[in-house]
């Protein structure tokens, strides 16, 4: 079937050792996604010339960040009714500036 083992690595499991159950358990799965999508990098990399200059898009594209902490405070401010106009220009031009400098500091 594979050419690999798929005993976990022992630094994974000392990181799996404590956690609630289902964090384990999702915590492993990710693991072991992980492992599968640069398994499939590198095997494309070795078969297929100029993939590596996918590879980077490939990772993004299936393990995307969760949105910062300003994007949640943006898509918040977007999706709630606002009563009082000021109060809302002033957070969102904050919420903006503030996605501006993590944009910045990536």
């Amino acid at each position: 079937m594979t050419d690999h083992p798929i005993t976990p690595p022992t630094e994974l499991v000392q990181q799996l050792y404590g956690l609630p159950q289902i964090r384990a358990i999702e915590k492993a799965f990710e693991a072991g996604a992980n492992e599968e999508l640069e398994a499939c990098i590198a095997w494309f990399d070795k078969h297929i010339p100029g993939y590596e200059l996918v590879a980077d898009r490939l990772r993004a594209g299936r393990r995307p960040k969760p949105p910062s902490l300003a994007e949640q405070g943006l898509a918040a401010l977007r999706s709630t009714p606002c009563t009082e106009q000021c109060h809302y220009d002033a957070l969102f031009a904050a919420l903006n500036r503030l996605a501006e400098l993590e944009d910045s500091n990536d």
